[in-house]
This record gives C-alpha cells, structure tokens and sequence, in this order.
C-alpha cells in the first residue's frame, strides 16, 4: 500500500493472544537472534517474560517493549503452549477490557472466516 512502510519480511513477526497480555514479537532489525518484544498494555511483557528489561517509547504504536534472545522466547511461547489447560480461550481471559477487546478481534475474525468459507462452498 502506498504511504506504508513494510518493516520487516512476512513471517517474521506474530501476534500473541495470551490470557495475560497480549504482545507483538518481531526480529529486531539490528540484533540478529534477539526479538523485539512490544505491548500496548503496561505489564503484559513483564507477565510473560517476567526477568526482561522494559521500556518505553511514547512514540511507538507499541509503547512497552523489550529485546529477549530469540531462543528464550521460543521457549517462554512453547512452555505456555503444553501449559494450555483450557478448552475455550475466551473463557480463560478474565471480563473487563481486555476480554471485551479479544472478543472485538474474535469477531472480526469470525466474519472475515464466514466470508472465506462462504466463497468457498
């Protein structure tokens, strides 16, 4: 799209949807093998990678951040994957506003799906 400026290759970057936070991981531009972790929501790095080191950049869509070797995110995400003890994940995120943005996205993405499957039938 004219005006937007692709930051990083397709397939290296992620949302993670957790029932703590909620987090965008990407390989950091400069630091081979380390990602860039970055949240919108005070806390939620912290909840996930509790001995990392924050910041914050006011000027960021994604204010909280911190740099996390990519190995250790790797196994932070699969060590919560084996821990997934849920059979419903919008039952797991507690109500308040972040349950109530979850379900916006889950309904967005509902609709885009009905959608697909309805070109597809």
């Amino acid at each position: 799209m004219e005006g937007t400026r692709h930051l990083l290759p397709l397939g290296l970057a992620m949302w993670i949807f957790l029932s703590d936070s909620f987090l965008s991981i990407v390989a950091h531009r400069d630091k081979p093998g380390v990602r860039l972790v970055r949240a919108r929501k005070a806390g939620d790095i912290e909840a996930v990678f509790p001995d990392a080191k924050t910041w914050v950049d006011k000027a960021a869509d994604y204010p909280h951040r911190a740099e996390v070797p990519a190995d250790e995110v790797a196994l932070v995400v699969a060590d919560r994957v084996r821990g997934i003890g849920y059979d419903n994940f919008k039952d797991s995120v507690p109500k308040g506003g972040r349950h109530d943005a979850y379900m916006r996205v889950w309904d967005v993405m509902w609709r885009w799906g009905r959608a697909a499957r309805a070109r597809n039938h």
